[in-house]
């Protein structure tokens, strides 16, 4: 692994991180009953982790005019194959982290509260004071929240399997658009282009479908109709259909990457 890889690799599991981890924003609202502060949390880590996944078509790009320019091909789908995997790997380890992200989010709903600047919650996390907090918040699962895990999931399976194919397709857009710029030269630049097509999909999807029963059950939650416990193991149950979906993107890759290589031939 060369060091342009390893850096599309780590910011590839940063948005990832980034993105489970953004969940356990909506866990610190129901605690501390900072609904609209936690939602605007969520959005704003949201918004980065969708914003960062932009930056990686640079990258991505040059690889691939470097590959065409050199003959050296044949590597190119290990490479994205690995981009895919570091993705997994990411998703794995935020949920892992959920505990530890709702204590440190609750902290920083709760000084936002006070101080009301973002700016000043920026430097808090910077400093020593932030990196304390942090280390205070660290948790693992627990092992009860382990045995409850097979309880009542909170959504129905149609929603898992539509967040698993959303994130799928939010995963293998960029990629596989970029891969078919290889698999197709000619028209590349439309192949990179369809992207945006893919990852629109997928967030409407995702907006349409996804949020409104999280939106719902937090209101379910505040008004005493379910507790906090059967809410964490939604959010659960939701992080780990993403996991599935970044591990299914491994299958569609090649299949996606192919379709619109053709399609750009058409559009």
């Amino acid at each position: 692994m060369d060091r342009q890889l390893l850096i599309i690799c780590l910011l590839t599991a940063a948005i990832n991180l980034i993105g489970t981890l953004a969940y356990a924003a909506r866990i610190a609202g129901v605690r501390t009953r900072r609904i609209a502060m936690s939602f605007a949390l969520f959005n704003i880590l949201v918004l980065v982790s969708r914003t960062s996944n932009s930056f990686l078509g640079p990258f991505l790009a040059k690889r691939i005019e470097s590959r065409l320019a050199t003959g050296g091909g044949d590597a190119l789908l290990g490479d994205f194959r690995l981009v895919l995997a570091s993705a997994s790997i990411a998703v794995f380890l935020g949920i892992l982290l959920v505990p530890t992200g709702q204590r440190l989010f609750a902290t920083g709903i709760g000084y936002f509260q006070v101080h009301r600047s973002t700016g000043k919650l920026v430097m808090r996390l910077a400093s020593p004071a932030g990196f304390h907090a942090v280390r205070r918040s660290i948790r693992m699962p627990s092992l009860s929240h382990l045995r409850g895990f097979a309880q009542d999931r909170g959504v129905g399976w149609g929603v898992l399997v539509a967040n698993c194919l959303a994130q799928a397709l939010i995963v293998v857009g960029v990629l596989a658009s970029l891969y078919a710029g290889f698999l197709n030269p000619q028209y590349r630049v439309t192949a990179s282009q369809l992207s945006a097509v893919v990852n629109g999909f997928a967030t409407i999807l995702l907006f349409a479908l996804i949020d409104p029963q999280l939106s719902v059950m937090t209101d379910d939650v505040v008004e005493g109709r379910i507790d906090e416990a059967r809410f964490r193991r939604t959010i659960v149950w939701i992080s780990i259909s993403r996991l599935v979906g970044t591990l299914l993107a491994q299958a569609l890759f090649v299949p996606a990457a192919h379709s619109v290589a053709w399609i750009a031939n058409y559009v």
